[in-house]
């Protein structure tokens, strides 16, 4: 994976390269529509800066289908009560088989599971491996999607008891205070 620094800011940022995973999931603004991936260039520019992807490597339109589909699946996955969707599931094992990933050791003789091959799937397995190295460290379960239906926006929950919920409770989880106010009012009144 390349530099943290040039992936911007985050609101809620994750730790090491499960960074590249929630920056990965957050190429789409759920609430405006904005898609970093809604053209190839889009996103060939994303995996060439952030996972290695050769500039010069060809991608597709069934290439950027794919890799929306395993952004998706990801999203699904990291959705409270989601985690064993067998489609999101079936996505992910799909990369996981086609992008070259292997046990090798680091410098410091520790195991690592590490991308070898070229091309996308490789690209998205460097974020595979990423997601396998935080299930290790007990950091996966704490990346999170907001629950707010609007936002879907993923974030890190730092908090002591892993119990946040939404991404920014400035914005996503004052508007469900609102809005379940604003029923309990409703439904006093009828």
């Amino acid at each position: 994976m390349r530099s943290v620094e040039l992936l911007g800011q985050e609101n809620k940022p994750a730790p090491g390269d499960l960074r590249f995973v929630q920056a990965y999931v957050n190429t789409v603004d759920v609430e405006s529509g904005r898609d970093r991936f809604h053209d190839v260039g889009g996103l060939r520019a994303w995996l060439s800066t952030h996972c290695e992807l050769a500039q010069d490597f060809s991608l597709g339109e069934t290439d950027r289908l794919k890799a929306i589909e395993f952004r998706e699946a990801l999203r699904t996955v990291l959705t409270e009560g989601q985690e064993s969707d067998e489609s999101a599931l079936a996505t992910i094992d799909e990369v996981g088989a086609r992008s070259a990933l292997r046990l090798g050791t680091t410098d410091d003789g520790r195991l690592e599971l590490a991308s070898t091959g070229e091309g996308m799937y490789a690209a998205l397995g460097r974020l595979l491996a990423a997601v396998h190295t935080a299930m290790l460290e007990g950091t996966w379960e704490r990346l999170k999607i907001c629950a707010a239906d609007e936002c879907r926006w993923a974030f890190y929950d730092a908090s002591k008891n892993r119990s946040g919920t939404w991404c920014s409770m400035q914005t996503c989880g004052n508007r469900a205070k609102v809005r379940g106010h604003r029923h309990r009012q409703r439904s006093a009144a009828a």
